[in-house]
């Protein structure tokens, strides 16, 4: 029962840590980016990321792996 408890709290503690106003700002943003990259021709995911990637440099590690998700999941090839 003590390992589930564990996952559970470890779990709460991400989603807050996830959920905050600015996390929640770099993902909108992520998206938004990985919209504009992902209609043009030719550039999937792995492109977009690497040339987005010198936005990062300066942000902390937490937003700039949420900014990565949304850039990641928006600029897949449909």
């Amino acid at each position: 029962m003590q390992g589930t408890q564990s996952v559970f709290s470890n779990l709460a503690t991400g989603f807050s840590v996830a959920a905050t106003p600015e996390n929640l700002m770099f993902g909108i943003v992520g998206v938004l980016l990985g919209t504009v990259v992902g209609v043009l021709p030719g550039l999937g995911p792995a492109v977009a990321i690497s040339l987005l990637l010198p936005l990062t440099f300066g942000l902390n590690p937490i937003a700039a792996f949420i900014m990565f998700g949304g850039i990641y999941s928006h600029s897949n090839e449909h």
